[in-house]
């Protein structure tokens, strides 16, 4: 995608052709830093700290750390130390552990001398997939996009969506946003509800910035307005990214989903979930068994923006105590559909497919 006409992907190599650039995703809107991985402490801190988010993002960010690991010390040690690491760092999203599983099946049988480069290539061909995944997860989500069109075609289709799962979250296209960005750039007349999301405003910093960089109407709501917008009949689908789908269809994603899930139940608008399959967990049976992620409560107390100075700050919001999940469960029965690579799914559908 594309920043101030100039196109990006969320991760690359850095001209050296060994350390990595990513966006400090928190500075975002308001400044766009790029930051220089060097080591797998270095991309540990960046996922954990949340430099850099979104499940396919982390997944890639875990790659070419243990990448980075390799080229420091290929030892049988060092791997595994790298690898424990690197998986510990977010426990709710699956992609990160498919990911550093896949790095491992290629590099675990190697020679040390061999697996740097191994590694560095597997990392860049995962990447390199994902791109591709998420361009035809937008085309799967364009469908419904033009059905909802051609049977209103003098209005436009209104979509809320729920934190970030545009290409600051992939390496490029997004989940969610792919099919908007695809049907916007067809012509269809689209606009966008984007929730600020709630404690750290993925959706007011991130979804907001992204869809303003690319021309697509949107406006900011506080979270809680969704059901309103529903009620009202503002909203013609609910499209969210995910970060872990369970055996039967339920769909761990940013805490507020659900909520938007029983909303749109209650008001006959369709949910979709988008997905790329690497987030799909045949293993773990349903969303109850999910680990939720628990994140420091000052993210609920403070807030973080930008000062009158023009420099950024954070404000203290509340004396009292936080608390901070970060995920909830949506169970299957409120989603209408899944949004991958293979088409829009049924729950049935992802289990076939995942044989």
């Amino acid at each position: 995608m594309k920043i101030d006409g100039k196109p990006y992907r969320s991760i690359w190599l850095n001209e050296n052709g060994w350390s990595v650039h990513i966006f400090d995703q928190r500075e975002l809107p308001w400044q766009l830093k790029i930051v220089e991985l060097t080591s797998a402490q270095h991309a540990a801190i960046a996922i954990k700290d949340m430099w850099t988010r979104g499940a396919p993002l982390l997944a890639m960010t875990g790659a070419y750390g243990l990448a980075l690991a390799l080229r420091e010390d290929p030892s049988d040690e060092n791997l595994k130390a790298a690898y424990d690491m690197l998986v510990a760092t977010r426990p709710t999203a699956v992609n990160l552990k498919w990911a550093l599983d896949e790095m491992m099946k290629v590099i675990e049988p190697l020679t040390p001398i061999d697996r740097a480069a191994a590694a560095y290539e597997k990392a860049g061909k995962l990447c390199d997939e994902d791109v591709e995944t998420n361009r035809a997860i937008g085309e799967a989500g364009l469908g419904i996009i033009r059905e909802l069109h051609r049977k209103n075609p003098g209005k436009t289709v209104n979509i809320l969506t729920h934190c970030n799962a545009g290409w600051l979250a992939t390496v490029d296209y997004g989940t969610a946003t792919s099919p908007i960005y695809r049907a916007h750039d067809e012509g269809i007349p689209v606009h966008v509800w984007v929730d600020e999301t709630r404690p750290r405003n993925q959706g007011a910093l991130l979804t907001g910035y992204e869809l303003q960089q690319h021309g697509v109407p949107h406006t900011l709501i506080v979270d809680n307005a969704g059901g309103l917008l529903m009620q009202r009949a503002q909203v013609d689908m609910v499209i969210t990214g995910v970060d872990r789908v369970t055996r039967n269809g339920d769909a761990c994603n940013k805490v507020g989903t659900y909520l938007k899930a029983l909303a749109a139940h209650d008001n006959d608008v369709p949910f979709f979930v988008a997905m790329p399959f690497t987030t799909y967990d045949p293993v773990m049976e349903a969303g109850s068994d999910v680990p939720i992620e628990e994140r420091d409560a000052t993210e609920v107390t403070h807030i973080d923006g930008l000062g009158p100075d023009g420099k950024l700050t954070r404000v203290q919001l509340t004396k009292s105590p936080g608390g901070n999940l970060a995920f909830d469960i949506t169970p299957a029965k409120y989603v209408t559909g899944y949004v991958t690579e293979h088409g829009v799914l049924s729950q049935p559908g992802l289990v076939a497919r995942a044989g």
